[in-house]
């Protein structure tokens, strides 16, 4: 058997092949996984809600029947998890890769089969839903495999026409944060898009949910499912860390940014002067920048 990896999670389709087009924006779904998801399903931590609660030392998130969504929710302890999901309320687990060296090297061959950044932050998040309930339509900053564990979930999926390759999440209905108003509409729908995709999921499905789609869900029936997630670091994430890394080499550029809020106008000006000069000469070093050099700094050197 092959070790776990991207084409465990997409089976029966080639990695390759999926990863020609434009992967990271087409949702898709695949049914029927067995043995290339064997080992995940063989976790006795995973087999069944009780289970995972019961191993589990941190907190867990529990929606609140507001919203049922990440952004109404509390923190609470193993001991009262069991209760609030008796009472239809959802339970997230984060981080569940912590539990299982399995998960973490499958988290991390799955990056690097995709071809994301080494700075990528991959997660392993496990969703227990009650029969009934799920999650209020949302879009997410980051990208999602679902591997549905146990019991039905019905997902609607659509394409977002409000704003491209979003940063942050955003729920209908909550505010909009300030990163993501500056390039955002100034309001988004107040429902679910028409015309939404929807998917049906039981134990072995797989759903592949791109970043920035909006989607909500629904159980039919208690229900347990494995997330992979991956934020998705953008260039100018990349273009940020190679600067910092430079500029960090800099005493002049390490140098305290003073008077830079000050009242005194004669402390700002010279703050400004002196900024000016540090932007000059970095304007001065930015051409001699290529990407060969600042990719063989953040992620290797090429083998290519």
């Amino acid at each position: 058997m092959k070790p776990f990896g991207l084409h465990s999670l997409i089976s029966p389709r080639n990695p390759d092949d999926l990863l020609e087009g434009n992967w990271s924006k087409t949702p898709f779904i695949t049914h029927g996984l067995n043995e290339s998801v064997r080992e995940i399903f063989d976790l006795p931590f995973l087999q069944s809600r009780e289970a995972l609660i019961r191993c589990w030392s941190g907190f867990i998130q529990a929606h609140l029947p507001d919203i049922a969504d990440e952004s109404s929710s509390i923190e609470v302890r193993a001991e009262d998890a069991e209760k609030l999901f008796k009472n239809r309320m959802g339970l997230l687990f984060n981080n569940v890769e912590k539990l299982s060296p399995f998960l973490r090297s499958a988290v991390e061959a799955v990056r690097s089969d995709l071809g994301l950044p080494a700075a990528t932050y991959g997660r392993c998040m496990v969703y227990a839903t009650p029969d009934g309930k799920g999650t209020a339509p949302h879009f997410d900053q980051n990208i999602n495999f679902v591997l549905q564990l146990q019991g039905t979930k019905k997902w609607w999926l659509a394409s977002n026409e409000s704003v491209e390759n979003p940063t942050e999440r955003h729920t209908i209905g909550q505010p909009i944060t300030p990163e993501l108003s500056t390039y955002a509409p100034v309001s988004f729908p107040t429902a679910m898009p028409e015309g939404s995709m929807t998917y049906t999921l039981e134990p072995g499905s797989v759903l592949f949910v791109p970043r920035g789609y909006w989607h909500c869900t629904e159980a039919a029936g208690d229900a347990l499912a494995l997330n992979f997630t991956y934020n998705q670091p953008a260039w100018l994430d990349v273009f940020l860390a190679a600067l910092r890394s430079r500029l960090v080499l800099s005493p002049e550029w390490r140098e305290l940014a003073d008077g830079v809020g000050s009242t005194n106008q004669e402390r700002r000006k010279r703050a400004r002067c002196e900024f000016d000069g540090l932007l000059l000469e970095h304007t001065t070093d930015l051409p001699n920048w290529s990407a060969e050099n600042i990719l063989d700094a953040t992620e290797g050197a090429s083998e290519i």
